[in-house]
């Protein structure tokens, strides 16, 4: 079931991209949790997170059990369904595909404004292999945070998995999105996350070593992670990168300085061709992980 649950969730997911700001009431949610439990305390920031994880990801548990024991059919729509709102694989690729038919059209300034407004930072200063080096880097890393790590935990927890894995994700973004004002809340966040994504950050540079080239992505993985903040983009970066052939990460120009950023990969410069190989890495790494589960299905079954 698990396996033609992501099936279909990935179909409706490519035919109906989900609107994610339907769900900004949420967002709401954990801004007023901010306010209200940003007081220096470690245990408020603790307490913070789990009112705001928690009561959702076990209500999401408990309707599962319930619908399966009414009706197994119904529990696969439930599945389907909560994938879908988890699972947002255009949710990061139509940006990616606008900005690199922009460059392709030699639209620089298009590609520019289109960059700056899905990394919620400025691009103005980049030029071409910068912006393509910089939506690379963007595209390995919400692919896994919106694919792979919602994989991993429905694979693991059913839908209540999923459910953590977004709630974790959005709470580690949200409240760390001013560093300066993140305080407890931030600093728990980031840590719980840390903790819950440790092994599906690793499985997802694992499939990008393995579907393209191996020893490169093992060892640039190896030798240039840990110079990343945070360590677990610097995992994604360096594997994918290695994977790929092509050098990320590197200086950036910004107010008129470069800012420094430690290199990822070896290998050329990127451009748009590695663009289009990176999302051809992406949908092998997205096969991989289907072959994966259909396997474990197939043995599951017989079993």
């Amino acid at each position: 079931m698990t396996f033609f649950s992501l099936i279909v969730a990935l179909l409706l997911e490519q035919a109906r991209p989900f609107n994610g700001k339907t769900l900004a009431f949420m967002l709401g949610y954990f801004d007023w949790l901010r306010k209200h439990f940003t007081t220096g305390e470690a245990r408020h920031g603790i307490l913070a997170w789990m009112t705001a994880a928690i009561p959702l990801t076990l209500a999401v548990g408990a309707a599962s059990l319930l619908l399966h024991k009414l009706s197994p059919t119904l529990g696969w729509v439930w599945n389907v369904f909560v994938l879908y709102l988890t699972m947002g694989f255009r949710q990061f690729s139509h940006a990616y595909t606008a900005i690199d038919k922009a460059l392709k059209s030699g639209d620089l300034q298009k590609a520019r404004e289109l960059l700056g407004l899905w990394r919620g930072a400025s691009a103005a200063e980049f030029n071409a292999e910068e912006i393509s080096r910089v939506s690379i880097e963007q595209g390995l890393v919400y692919s896994h945070a919106y694919v792979f790590g919602v994989i991993f935990f429905y694979a693991l927890l059913g839908p209540m998995g999923a459910v953590l894995y977004r709630l974790s994700t959005a709470l580690n973004e949200e409240w760390n999105r001013y560093p300066e004002e993140a305080g407890e809340l931030g600093k728990f966040a980031a840590q719980a996350f840390e903790i819950i994504d440790w092994i599906p950050t690793r499985l997802t540079a694992l499939s990008f070593a393995i579907v393209g080239d191996f020893e490169d992505a093992l060892y640039c993985w190896r030798t240039q992670a840990a110079s990343w903040r945070p360590v677990a983009h610097g995992i994604l970066l360096s594997s994918g990168a290695g994977a790929l052939g092509v050098r990320l990460g590197e200086a950036l120009p910004e107010n008129g300085l470069q800012q420094f950023r430690p290199p990822m990969g070896m290998g050329d410069e990127a451009d748009s061709a590695y663009m289009q190989s990176a999302v051809g890495l992406i949908w092998r790494s997205l096969l991989l992980w289907l072959l994966l589960i259909l396997l474990l299905t197939i043995a599951n079954l017989i079993g």
